[in-house]
């Protein structure tokens, strides 16, 4: 090799490392842009509460930017699992916990789980738009998905619904680690029936309502702020005769509407540091503007009981 090679080469090499120097003086690294010294917050949970979890965690990064608020869904089953394993911060479910549930929190992680209602949900019931029907009752929405109903065709709601050529009711469910799917199965037949067999049973509380959609059949349930133009919510009565309402604020607010109930957060013991200013954020005027926006129920601190730790 030639003096003017070899010194080429050196020269380079010198350059390289001196560029790798000046990059570690100036925070240069291969961490994918990582921000040091950012309190984290791992929040997982109901599927019918995700849009809204991540609307405040966008909303929040605006408000503490050396705050991030990491959003998962999965279902509520899946929050209260990771909050059993200790592995989150905060747990969204639109279910309460399981007296089992808290027990097995306290053992795996000595911290009591810490209840707070954070918004109210009316769970909708949904058809297709072309269907004729304009009200539904509970014991005729027992009758269609519990497992001793027999409530399987359309005229036998007493409709003609042209839009579906079998007349079958085709059943949108929701999965059974889901707690829309719980609360409406209890608010439809209590704790002695389970539902019956043959619904499409689904992940995705928008998946519900884009299936229904695409399904002159369908009949589902999710909850009122995943509602669109392209589907029909039914109003719904108690028993027949009884006045039916239709999902919205002001019906969930004032308990007309029959099936409406709490949105929960879980926080593993008394939230401290990061945690405890970012529940008091959400239950802030800000934080339940943003509970309203997406289509959802505010708490009201003057009708509504103070939130309280769950009991041992």
């Amino acid at each position: 090799m030639s003096y003017r090679s070899l010194f080429k080469k050196c020269l380079i090499g010198s350059f390289a490392v001196a560029l790798c120097l000046f990059q570690a003086a100036c925070g240069g690294s291969s961490d994918n842009g990582s921000t040091p010294n950012k309190d984290i917050i791992q929040n997982a949970g109901s599927d019918t509460m995700v849009n809204l979890a991540q609307a405040w965690a966008e909303s929040y990064a605006g408000v503490a930017p050396t705050v991030s608020v990491e959003v998962s869904g999965g279902g509520s089953g899946t929050g209260v699992a990771a909050l059993i394993n200790g592995t989150v911060d905060i747990a969204n479910t639109s279910r309460q916990m399981k007296p089992e549930e808290l027990e097995r929190a306290k053992q795996n992680t000595g911290q009591q789980p810490i209840e707070f209602i954070v918004g109210f949900d009316a769970l909708a019931v949904y058809v297709h738009k072309d269907n004729p029907l304009e009200e539904i009752t509970i014991a005729q929405l027992a009758d269609i998905y519990g497992e001793k109903g027999t409530l399987d065709k359309w005229s036998a709601l007493g409709i003609d619904h042209k839009a579906c050529e079998s007349g079958e009711i085709i059943r949108i469910s929701r999965q059974s680690n889901s707690g829309t799917y719980h609360y409406f199965r209890e608010t439809l037949l209590g704790d002695t029936q389970d539902f019956k067999l043959g619904s499409r049973d689904l992940h995705g509380s928008k998946d519900v309502v884009e299936l229904v959609e695409r399904t002159p059949c369908a009949i589902g349930y999710s909850g009122m702020g995943y509602m669109t133009e392209h589907v029909k919510a039914l109003r719904v009565a108690v028993k027949s005769g009884d006045t039916a309402y239709p999902p919205t604020l002001e019906t969930s607010l004032n308990k007309t509407y029959p099936i409406a109930r709490p949105l929960y957060i879980y926080s593993l013991g008394e939230p401290t540091g990061a945690t405890k200013t970012y529940l008091d954020w959400v239950m802030s005027a800000e934080g339940q503007k943003i509970v309203e926006d997406n289509g959802y129920v505010p708490v009201q601190k003057d009708a509504e009981p103070e939130n309280e730790a769950t009991g041992d």
